[in-house]
């Protein structure tokens, strides 16, 4: 699981925040950061945008009512009350981080921020319907992020040695059992290792120097389409050809035509 460890929080900025981001962040880095914008009035300009990504992880209401018994049934719902410049002067809010805790609960920005045993916890809450229970949106967010490997046996035949459960274990997997009836559901998922991607100008750069890349045309440097998997257009379809694709303008039966030697003109001849 790939998250940002504290030091990088400690350096970030309001204006570092992307909505991947903020999940590996508490509430009171998110009151930290937001008052150290003060000091940067363009960054305070652009506060609804912040607040916008800021309630992709968090829940954060502004107190219209700022009176002790409004701000105690806040701190009553978990939230974290706090004075925050806004604007031209200063408002109220209260910030709680979302729970993750049921399968709709899941998105592309948050399930890299959470381990295997979490996200099998979240799938256990279903229902116990399984994986096949789960919709295919929710699997493509998972799968995205996760190996998964399921198998469903007996439950005597299970944990025999040398199978796959064992093997998935040993391999850094962690494991769901679903029991249905004499038959056990195994949900195997393990975090997919990230991988660094590198731009196609990054890679200009490297190779030609950066005096070499003209950073006006860099939409010129722009990886070619992937056709793989792509059917050929013009590509013969062998299958389709029949005896309907080779007609003539000649009838079957030659003795039915009705032409005579007046018919044809003398050049003809």
């Amino acid at each position: 699981m790939k998250t940002i460890n504290e030091e990088n929080i400690n350096s970030m900025t309001l204006e570092d925040l992307t909505k991947s981001i903020v999940w590996d962040l508490q509430e009171n880095d998110i009151i930290r950061l937001w008052n150290e914008a003060v000091k940067e009035q363009e960054t305070i300009e652009n506060g609804r945008h912040y607040i916008d990504i800021i309630r992709c992880a968090f829940e954060i209401e502004e107190l219209k009512v700022d009176r002790p018994e409004i701000v105690k049934k806040y701190e009553a719902r978990g939230m974290t009350v706090a004075l925050l410049p806004y604007g031209q002067g200063t408002k109220k809010w209260a910030i709680k981080k979302r729970p993750i805790v049921r399968v709709t609960d899941l998105t592309y920005e948050n399930i890299g921020h959470i381990s295997a045993a979490k996200l099998l916890e979240v799938i256990d809450r279903n229902f116990g319907g399984g994986w096949e229970s789960l919709s295919q949106s929710i699997r493509d967010i998972i799968e995205s992020r996760f190996d998964i490997s399921t198998t469903t046996l007996p439950k005597e035949r299970l944990k025999n040695p040398g199978g796959m459960y064992e093997m998935k274990v040993k391999d850094g997997f962690d494991v769901l059992e679903i029991e249905k009836g004499a038959w056990v559901e195994a949900i195997f998922a393990k975090f997919k290792p990230i991988e660094e991607k590198h731009s196609y100008t990054d890679s200009y750069s490297k190779k030609n120097g950066p005096d070499d890349l003209d950073e006006d045309n860099e939409d010129e440097f722009e990886l070619p389409e992937d056709d793989y998997g792509k059917e050929e257009e013009d590509e013969l379809d062998e299958d389709a050809l029949t005896a309907e694709s080779y007609r003539t303008t000649i009838d079957e039966n030659p003795e039915d035509l009705d032409i005579t030697v007046d018919d044809l003109d003398d050049e003809d001849y």
